[in-house]
This record gives structure tokens, C-alpha cells and sequence, in this order.
């Protein structure tokens, strides 16, 4: 089967800031067209960077990593303009005095992580010693001095009062930098785009069609989260309506601070060029 015949591959985390995007995609429409593919973040990631996988909410640093590989979908996007509730740094001492103490770091997101870098570095002058664990805080706080945990598994640690100060990665962007933060974005495969771009747009209108539907009445997904998650009814309400699923030039401009940073601290190797996809042409976004 050539790639003009196969099924086009959907990458798809179950945290619950995507669900906006897949919980009314009408999948059974696509008939064979498509197949959808369950990954975690850093999965994702890689399925993406080795072509196994051809469209996907990707962490934000891995378009960075392979953007010339990539382009954007408009309009699309988990971003947030300060708290996010699900990027949290639990920690024993203030984020000033961290450096070189140990953070275990979730091994599940490498925008979060970058992110993290770029605040304690490049905001508060300190280098901590880092080392990958899994998303477990009891056993990251028995080895670690902070621990970093992202979606699901940072939410549930927040209901219950361990303790640690917390710090909203989201939050602490914002207080310094005053700008969105995009924590993933709805990437294609160039390649993707370049051979099958009727199939492309159908893909992108039915993504806009599950997140405009979605975010119109949160009946749904509030009543899925508590029932799958837990928590409140007014926790998930507060918590959808709270992250920002847009992504357009105010969006474009915060993750470009991002990238630039990565790119003066050593943690990408050259500046990144936003390639934003749209029906007729790509537009390229550089400052």
C-alpha cells in the first residue's frame, strides 16, 4: 500500500486538555481514511519526528525540533494566558532557592520541561540538578527536592495538600514575560500536506467542528472528566474554560518568545520558523 492508500495516522493523547479536540470528531465519517492512534506525549512526539504518525497534538518544543519537517494548524492549539492547573511544580523551597538541588522531572512532556528550564534559569539565575522519573510525586518528593507533573497526574496531586508550595508553570510565564503560552499545537507532516491536501482540510474543518461544539456546551466533557478523573463538576468547568484552544497571532508571538529562549539557552540548536498551514498556502511566522 503507497502512502496515497493508506490510512492517514491520528496521533492522540488522552489528558484531558485535548479532549476539546477529538470528543465530537466524527471519525466514523472518515470511513478508512483514518486511523486514530493512542500515544503519550513523548510517544507522540517521536511517532510524529519518525513519520509513523502524520497529524498530532504535539508538544509545542517538538515543533521545534523538527519544524522544517512540520506545519501548523490555525486555530488549534492547548494554550494559556497564565494558570493552566496542569503544569505544576511542587517543591519545598521557593523556586529562588533551587539551584542545585535535585527536581525530578515527569518523563512525559518536553515543552513543560524546557519550560521549566527557561524560568529557573533564565527568571531566577539558578541551575538545578534534573533527573527523569516516573509521574509518581510521593516517590519523586523521596529523592527529589521539587518535583515537575503535568495533566492528569498533576491535577490529582493538587486536590490533596501534600504540603509543597506549587507553582503554575502557566502562571509564572505570564508573570514574566506577559505572553500566552502554547503547551501543544495540531502539527501535520509536510509530506502529508503536500500529497493528500483535500483530505488535510476535511481533517482540519471536522478538528474546528469537535472544538467549537465541544467548547459550546461543557456538559459533556465536564461530565466525562469527573466521572473518568474525578474532582467537581465546577473544577472541570473552571478548568476547560480556563485554557485557551485558539491559536492566531497573540498565540504565534508567546510561543515564539518560547522557541527564542530555547534557542539562547542551548536547548534548540537554531530559531524556529512558524509554518501556519491554511487551505490555499503556508504562511511562515518568524517574528
Amino acid at each position: 500500500m503507497n502512502d496515497l492508500e493508506r490510512p492517514v495516522r491520528i496521533g492522540r493523547i488522552d489528558y484531558t486538555n485535548v479532549w476539546p479536540l477529538f470528543y465530537y470528531f466524527p471519525l466514523a465519517a472518515f470511513g478508512d481514511e483514518l486511523e486514530i492512534v493512542q500515544q503519550l506525549p513523548t510517544g507522540l512526539n517521536r511517532a510524529m519526528a519518525a513519520g509513523d504518525i502524520d497529524i498530532g497534538p504535539i508538544s509545542s518544543f517538538a515543533y521545534g525540533e523538527h519544524f522544517d519537517d512540520y506545519i501548523l494548524f490555525p486555530h488549534m492549539s492547548v494554550s494559556a494566558l497564565g494558570r493552566v492547573h496542569s503544569l505544576l511544580l511542587f517543591h519545598r523551597e521557593p523556586l529562588a532557592r533551587l539551584g542545585g538541588k535535585q527536581i525530578a522531572l515527569t518523563t512525559a512532556s518536553a515543552t513543560t520541561v524546557v519550560l521549566l528550564k527557561i524560568i529557573l534559569q533564565k527568571f531566577y539565575g539558578v541551575r538545578p540538578v534534573y533527573t527523569p522519573m516516573e509521574p509518581n510525586l510521593d516517590e519523586m518528593m523521596k529523592e527529589a527536592d521539587a518535583a515537575l507533573l503535568i495533566g492528569d497526574h498533576a491535577i490529582r496531586a493538587s486536590w490533596a495538600d501534600q504540603g509543597y508550595l506549587v507553582t503554575d508553570l502557566g502562571a509564572e510565564w505570564h508573570k514574566h514575560t506577559g505572553e500566552w503560552m502554547s503547551f501543544a499545537v495540531c502539527t501535520m507532516r509536510r509530506a502529508l500536506v503536500e500529497s493528500r491536501p483535500e483530505l488535510v482540510k476535511r481533517i482540519y474543518d471536522a478538528f474546528l467542528e469537535s472544538k467549537t461544539k465541544s467548547l459550546s456546551d461543557l456538559t459533556g466533557l465536564v461530565q466525562e472528566a469527573c466521572a473518568k478523573i474525578g474532582g467537581s463538576s465546577r473544577y472541570w468547568t473552571d478548568y476547560f474554560s480556563n485554557l485557551c484552544y485558539e491559536f492566531g497571532p497573540r498565540q504565534w508571538a508567546g510561543l515564539k518568545r518560547y522557541y527564542d529562549y530555547a534557542a539562547e539557552l542551548g536547548f534548540l540548536d537554531r530559531e524556529v520558523t512558524l509554518h501556519i498551514w491554511n487551505d490555499t498556502t503556508t504562511v511562515q511566522v518568524t517574528e
